[in-house]
This record gives structure tokens, C-alpha cells and sequence, in this order.
């Protein structure tokens, strides 16, 4: 997801928006590319399987996370891509009012004093 708009960051926002959701987001970030699977996500978080996967479909449908078969097991890896265009989205127009000291960083100017 390179562009987001105000429907993709709402759907974004939404699936991140319930706490066994942000709990298996947060994890599978934490396994980083490597991925995990939908059963080392439930041992992990003392979460059912059915629920995992319940869950998981919403964080697809907002691109949150990706989803690879390898033989008989999925893997569930972070899309830092679109993590990071929300980010973007959601500090645009940080500071359009105000004069801040800006830090140059990837995705362009951090605000240190707003």
C-alpha cells in the first residue's frame, strides 16, 4: 500500500482498534519478517486457534499483515510498508500551524517540539 487515504487508514485504525487484534498485531511485529504461524500466535498469546484466525482477517483485509503458505502451514509476517504509510498519513500536517525544529527522517520531517 504506497498511498492511503482517509478510508484505508479507517479501516487500519478499525482493525487495530480491539485488543486480542492489537495483541496479534504487536506479536507477529515482533517476529519481524521471519513470520509466525497461526498456531505459534495462539501458544504465544494464550489465544485460541479459531480466534487467531478470526482476528488475522481483519488484519489482512487492512493489509496489516501478510499471509504466505509454506506446504501446510500459514505464515503471518508485519507489513512495515503499510504500518509506515498510515504513520505518514496520520502526520502529514503535523505542524501546519506552528513553527516546530524538524529532524529529517525517512519518511521526511519529525516534529521535537509540537
Amino acid at each position: 500500500m504506497n498511498d492511503m487515504n482517509e478510508r484505508d487508514a479507517v479501516r487500519a485504525l478499525s482493525a487495530l482498534a480491539q485488543e486480542a487484534r492489537l495483541r496479534i498485531y504487536r506479536a507477529v511485529v515482533g517476529v519481524g519478517p521471519e513470520g509466525i504461524t497461526p498456531g505459534a500466535l495462539a501458544a504465544t498469546l494464550g489465544i485460541p486457534p479459531s480466534t487467531v484466525s478470526f482476528h488475522v482477517k481483519e488484519l489482512l483485509h487492512a493489509e496489516l499483515v501478510t499471509q504466505e503458505r509454506d506446504g501446510r502451514h500459514l505464515i503471518y509476517r508485519p507489513s512495515i510498508e503499510t504500518m509506515n504509510t498510515l504513520l505518514a498519513y496520520l502526520s502529514a500536517h503535523c505542524c501546519q500551524a506552528v513553527t516546530c525544529e524538524g529532524v529529517a527522517t525517512q519518511s521526511g520531517i519529525a516534529c521535537v517540539s509540537c
